[in-house]
């Protein structure tokens, strides 16, 4: 009884200050957060809690509706580009010499040491108009022009008469490439994680019965690995979702997601309780994919066990 009483002590040493920490910093905010979704605006800087849920219904109106759906709609499909591109790379990885893994998961990670703020700037400057991309593009219009007219070609202006810059600033591709590049990294990371832990000799059994690489990889490879791919697929989407620099810079103004709005309201609108139900609304998002995502690892836990059984 007194071993368990002083591990008692020290466990209580140990968690008082994180737990005090956390009431401070994240359950505080979050009641002040709430108690101003659930007010309203009675002058310039003060906010009364009157407990009216006129700001949620807010959320309804039509054009708030259109902003949840084209934020959801960005960051599903940056999702599903960071998994197509991000599979491969961590395989690549997980496949590679040991001598080699390092210095690729090095690769990976080197993002995470730059500040996002020059990471995005870099990204300007990469996709304007006058940017690398289009100077790219820009050059191989002038070589393939360059071929008409010296095969006789050219006369029938079969580019067109001068090079007309594709615009990714202020559009959604533009905002979906910031957003693939700003988060990729989150997905490559998890899909390793899993398949380091992955058992090879199931791949060389299923190659050495006659399956193919296609077959392998869709009916052993992705099922074994996709805790690892839900896994990096929440982490991703979920802070997509809520995502600020990123359309701010290259959206221009033109493609906002939820964030920019949230911003608006605490700053140019001055109107903090409906801001305060927007932040706890995609809260609430989150929390709830959260929880299906915990719903279907315990079922896929029970099913396992069943089968082990």
């Amino acid at each position: 009884m007194e071993d368990f009483r002083r591990s008692l002590r020290v466990f209580l040493a140990f968690f008082a200050p994180s737990f005090g920490w956390l009431a401070l910093f994240f359950v505080a905010p979050l009641v002040i957060i709430f108690l101003y979704s659930v007010g309203e605006t009675v002058s310039l800087t003060e906010v009364k809690t009157t407990w009216t849920f006129a700001n949620y219904a807010r959320l309804t109106e039509p054009e708030i509706v259109t902003l949840f759906v084209r934020s959801l709609w960005l960051a599903g499909i940056s999702t599903v580009i960071c998994l197509v591109v991000g599979y491969p790379v961590a395989l690549v990885i997980a496949t590679a010499p040991p001598r080699w893994k390092p210095w690729l998961l090095l690769i990976v990670i080197l993002p995470f040491w730059t500040n996002l703020l020059i990471r995005t700037y870099a990204l300007l400057n990469i996709l304007g108009t006058r940017g690398r991309v289009n100077e790219l593009f820009e050059w191989v219009w002038l070589q393939a022009d360059g071929a008409l007219r010296f095969v006789g070609l050219g006369e029938y202006q079969l580019l067109g008469e001068d090079y007309e810059p594709i615009v990714f600033l202020g559009r959604w591709s533009g905002v979906i490439i910031g957003l693939v590049y700003v988060h990729l990294p989150f997905t490559v990371l998890p899909i390793y994680a899993a398949l380091e832990r992955l058992e090879r000799s199931y791949l060389e059994a299923s190659l050495d019965l006659g399956a193919g690489q296609w077959r392998t990889f869709r009916s052993i490879l992705l099922p074994m690995t996709l805790v690892g791919v839900i896994t990096a697929a929440i982490i991703t989407f979920i802070p997509m979702l809520g995502s600020y620099l990123t359309p701010a810079l290259l959206g221009r103004g033109q493609v906002d997601m939820i964030a920019n709005v949230i911003e608006r309201q605490f700053k140019g609108a001055n109107d903090w309780p409906f801001g305060a139900a927007m932040s706890l609304f995609l809260l609430y998002v989150t929390f709830i994919i959260l929880a299906l995502q915990a719903i279907v690892a315990m079922r896929r836990s029970r099913l396992q066990g069943r089968d082990h059984g």
